[in-house]
């Protein structure tokens, strides 16, 4: 890869001609057209929020340096921008007038600015790498970049790794933050769209469809210019969700809906009934792990390790352990009760603490309560035999 370092840029140059696309919150072009500030490989403009966009300019008007800037010089004698698009589209949305500084107290947009500090921002220049090569070396180049202490994460690698008319459009679907649905997905899927959380989701769920990696999926559909695979499958496990529960709670966040899908959306279900129970779960001081619930629901509540069950504390098992072990060895019979029925070497056995567990006695999944009235300690071999009868 080749690289020149340019320092004739100014601000004004860099400005002119510069479009900023407010559905998709993103930079478009700069340089009279000859700059594209947001290739697809970019992360979206993340600046926007009064604070970072603010510093940049505030950064300007201090003459602090703003740091290297890299273009990518395409064949055509165009540029991209391959580091520094947060800055480039915060310094272009001010001089638009897209938002105010505060400069002694009072806002001030760019053209309500003294004359003098209009200037001093317009023809500060930037330090600009102009960079040359061939596709994978730039792309590589892009993955070891920090952009302005924000890390890229696993979706806005893959974009600069998959680019191409794929990611283009499932950009558009699903890291669009004014997309209308957005506030339905959040119900249960975690993350922005800004920062690609729900297209990685949407990848994630339909390449595990397709026994595929993301990587696999993206790279296999690179160059696609449809996306109705990835829409229809995302689609519809939120429907099926949406079918199978009536109403959405903070703890149906961010679980793996693409997995439970796959795994229980041949099944048949009451969704009044699934409700209830659910609710009923939720409710449960016993329950500690109520992410568990809608799984544990949908499984029949068959497997009881979803829902983590708050187990006897330590005083409650010594004490038990103490009048179990007392009233046995008075009546000459292991303190086991399965043991002391059972006509082997054990059926006098007193055993250890540490040798037995604490289960309840009506389990819990039949309405059995956890405290020291309903627990009995048993060996570990016949409390693990016990299972959930």
């Amino acid at each position: 890869m080749h690289t020149e370092l340019r320092t004739d840029f100014t601000i004004e140059q860099i400005c002119k001609g510069f479009v900023y696309n407010e559905l998709e919150g993103k930079g478009l072009y700069g340089l009279n057209g000859d700059l594209i500030i947001q290739p697809e490989y970019q992360r979206n403009y993340l600046y926007a929020d009064g604070r970072k966009d603010v510093a940049v300019i505030d950064s300007v008007l201090k003459g602090y340096p703003l740091g290297l800037i890299y273009f990518n010089k395409q064949p055509n004698g165009k540029y991209e921008i391959l580091d520094g698009q947060q800055r480039i589209t915060s310094i272009g949305r001010y001089v638009t007038g897209k938002f105010a500084v505060k400069i002694n107290g009072m806002e001030h947009y760019l053209f309500n600015m003294p004359k003098d500090m209009q200037e001093k921002i317009l023809q500060t220049k930037l330090l600009v790498y102009i960079c040359e090569g061939e596709e994978s070396e730039i792309k590589e180049w892009f993955k070891t970049i920090n952009i302005a202490g924000i890390p890229l994460n696993e979706q806005e690698l893959l974009n600069a790794i998959y680019s191409g008319t794929f990611i283009t459009k499932a950009k558009e679907q699903f890291s669009n933050s004014n997309n209308a649905m957005i506030q339905k997905w959040s119900s249960y899927v975690s993350g922005t769209a800004n920062r690609q959380d729900f297209l990685h989701t949407a990848l994630e769920w339909v390449a595990a469809h397709n026994g595929q990696s993301i990587e696999q999926y993206m790279s296999l559909h690179r160059n696609d210019g449809d996306i109705s695979e990835l829409k229809t499958y995302f689609d519809t496990v939120i429907d099926w969700i949406d079918a199978t529960f009536k109403d959405t709670v903070s703890e149906m966040r961010g679980l793996e809906w693409g997995r439970i899908y796959e795994t229980y959306h041949a099944n048949g279900y009451n969704a009044d009934k699934v409700w209830a129970r659910v609710t009923e779960l939720l409710a449960d001081d016993f329950v500690t792990n109520n992410k568990g619930v809608f799984e544990y629901v949908l499984g029949g509540e068959s497997d009881k390790s979803l829902l983590n069950i708050r187990m006897f504390d330590e005083r409650t098992k010594r004490a038990k352990y103490q009048k179990q072990t007392n009233d046995a060895e008075k009546k000459g019979i292991s303190n086991c009760p399965i043991c002391a029925v059972c006509d082997n070497a054990n059926k006098t056995k007193i055993w250890k603490l540490s040798e037995m567990d604490a289960d309840h006695v009506s389990a819990w999944s039949k309405g059995g309560s956890t405290d020291i009235s309903n627990c009995e300690l048993l060996c570990k071999t016949h409390n693990r035999a016990k299972g959930n009868r």
